[in-house]
């Protein structure tokens, strides 16, 4: 691979990877169903059908009918919208928070680096998920309050990965050398820093949308999520519970969707980082 870029190489070892690359699929099959969702899904979400109720799948209802008569099939489809955007945007709302704050602290050490890393201590001291629900029974909940408060409340991670990658680099002999020619402070933290720091960000990034997506489900199914009659894989799992003797479509196809991105993802964010670092395969 002598002559490769950098990300060349870790393209080549990640499609040597056949987990990553099932992952990598399945990922792609979620986007084009969220992006065409009103094409693909074959009915009105929202459609309801009081002669259909609990149906069980056929060729008219692949995954069957809820319990007012809409077809599960199509809510699914319409459902990844939901978690595709969540999941991005809430992760592009912390890594963003995270490499400012962490490129900061890194890069300037001293009494900054003090501050920012206490703080960050404190916040680590609240577990996130129940952070989330407090917040959200002050400002209510919705797809947009979800979003910023998931992207608020979880940049602790990539800021500590940030910190450690400018921390480490800051004295490095080209940043010294750009500094010696007159780089700016600015030029220096986000022209070259942070380009030569993303690798390990990439990688923390791919799992958090599998768990943004987690988490926007788990409080959609607790009732704190995205409200109906907007679909969501949450709201479909927690319209189950009354029905699980009598429907189990309801629990299992919405269940599969949550556990199949999830796993995807996951999968994705294992063989990047085994495709950064080659020394980590392996390594549990």
């Amino acid at each position: 691979m002598r002559g490769q870029s950098f990300w060349s190489q870790v393209w080549q070892r990640f499609k040597q990877d056949r987990l990553a690359m099932l992952g990598a699929l399945v990922l792609i099959g979620i986007f084009v169903l969220a992006i065409f969702a009103p094409w693909l899904a074959p009915q009105d979400p929202s459609h309801y059908d009081l002669a259909a109720v609990l149906q069980a799948p056929s060729t008219g209802h692949w995954m069957g009918t809820d319990d007012q008569g809409r077809d599960v099939a199509s809510r699914l489809i319409h459902g990844c919208r939901i978690s595709i955007s969540v999941g991005f945007v809430a992760v592009g709302i912390y890594v963003l928070m995270g490499i400012l704050i962490g490129g900061m602290a890194g890069y300037f050490g001293g009494w900054i680096d003090i501050v920012i890393s206490r703080f960050i201590e404190v916040i680590i001291c609240f577990p996130v998920f129940f952070l989330i629900l407090t917040v959200l029974a002050f400002v209510g909940p919705s797809i947009y309050n979800i979003m910023i408060v998931i992207g608020l409340t979880s940049w602790t991670g990539i800021a500590r990965l940030v910190r450690a990658e400018f921390f480490k680099r800051r004295s490095q002999d080209y940043v010294q050398a750009i500094r010696v020619v007159g780089g700016s402070t600015a030029r220096v933290m986000w022209r070259h820093l942070l380009p030569n720091s993303l690798a390990p960000v990439l990688v923390s990034a791919t799992f958090g949308v599998a768990g943004a997506i987690l988490i926007e489900s788990s409080l959609s199914f607790l009732g704190f999520g995205v409200q109906p009659p907007t679909p969501s894989w949450g709201d479909l799992l927690s319209q189950s519970r009354d029905y699980m003797d009598i429907a189990w479509w309801l629990t299992f196809f919405p269940g599969l969707a949550i556990f199949t991105t999830i796993t995807a993802f996951n999968l994705v964010g294992e063989g990047l980082r085994d495709a950064i670092d080659p020394k980590m395969r392996g390594v549990k």
